[in-house]
């Protein structure tokens, strides 16, 4: 971290958590953050579901909600970004405050409720993209949908044209009975209409299915069943989580899903499981808790692919990711792994 992001850090965090993030945003915006640029390597570039990326760390869903920063963002030391939730129609989401900082758990609790600008906006501004970067969508479902499984499809048909891959986002914690829709038969009838969707697009994206930290072994069970038989092109493992075991920060009482340290070891553990069930027939992209390259390292050696991280930038900066791959490159190194990839798997028993 430069001591401009050090002191920029320092100031953000005696406001608001909404607020600063907004200012947060505005800053990339106006080219006030320092971008690392690309950071690759031989040994971090991997292919995942067809993509073909520069370095496995990846910017997950949240940070740029309305793809408002996409040109910065591909400059900043990522592999891939993923932007959203998008719902079909604008959403002002649930009321404020629904964003807090847990710093004694190097945490985080929202209970944002997708709140977006709409799919028309985010269309336009995904059709001004930057073309050198790996750009994904995460697809939400409008509170007062009548048919919320619908939604996904209609964001994927709206914006896919614009897209590198999709995610169908059905375990945020902070839209009522979302979570329903991970159930074997929901998810294989929802998925099925993103997958019909996908088909008729201009190309043929990859379409991943992001889960919940919090299933049972028969739910993970029910959502491997239903990703392999739909022919979704990977699971994102996992979201955040409704669980406070082991907190400290008086914010623990807030409702919300909870993102970042406390995390990493339930959503590896799922990780892991899911990489047993699906018995390497779908590449896993793990998230979760991440926040040094050695937590990357672990995710990758339980079974993913690549990672992506979001809640850490909170304390640790923008620039983290470009730290994080080039960390990650050299204990890829250190272990006599040629690629990445060579590494996906190998430390999965440690998990289970």
């Amino acid at each position: 971290m430069t001591l401009t992001e050090r002191i920029g850090l320092a100031a953000l965090h005696r406001l608001d958590p909404e607020t600063a993030h907004g200012l947060a945003l505005t800053a990339l915006r106006m080219g006030l953050a320092p971008l690392p640029g690309l950071v690759t390597t031989d040994r971090l570039r991997t292919t995942v579901a067809g993509l073909r990326l520069a370095n496995p760390v990846g910017l997950a869903a949240g940070f740029d909600k309305n793809a408002e920063c996409l040109a910065p963002l591909s400059r900043a030391g990522f592999g891939f970004v993923e932007v959203g939730a998008i719902t079909p129609r604008p959403q002002p989401g649930n009321p404020r405050p629904r964003l807090f900082r847990l710093t004694e758990d190097r945490a985080a609790i929202n209970r944002f409720g997708f709140n977006n600008d709409g799919m028309e906006t985010a269309a336009a501004r995904l059709s001004r993209r930057p073309r050198d970067m790996v750009l994904g969508l995460n697809l939400g479902a409008n509170k007062d949908a009548a048919d919320r499984a619908a939604d996904f499809a209609t964001v994927l048909t709206r914006c896919g044209a614009h897209l590198d891959f999709a995610t169908v986002n059905v375990s945020s914690p902070n839209t009522e009975k979302l979570r329903d829709l991970q159930g074997k038969a929901a998810l294989s009838a929802l998925l099925s209409g993103v997958m019909t969707a996908r088909d008729a697009l201009p190309k043929r994206i990859p379409i991943f299915l992001k889960i919940a930290p919090d299933l049972d072994t028969r739910g993970l069970e029910d959502v491997a069943e239903a990703a392999l038989s739909t022919g979704v092109s990977g699971i994102i493992a996992t979201n955040t989580t409704i669980s406070r075991e082991g907190l400290h920060s008086a914010q623990k009482v807030e409702t919300g899903g909870l993102s970042g340290a406390p995390l990493f070891e339930k959503s590896t553990r799922t990780l892991a499981r899911l990489s047993l069930l699906t018995h390497g027939r779908l590449p896993l992209i793990g998230v979760g808790g991440v926040g040094s390259a050695e937590q990357a390292y672990a995710k990758i050696r339980a079974g993913a692919s690549a990672v992506q991280l979001y809640t850490a930038l909170i304390y640790q900066g923008l620039s983290l990711g470009a730290e994080i791959a080039r960390g990650l490159d050299a204990l890829l190194a250190r272990d006599g792994f040629a690629t990445v990839a060579q590494a996906v798997g190998t430390g999965r028993e440690d998990w289970l």
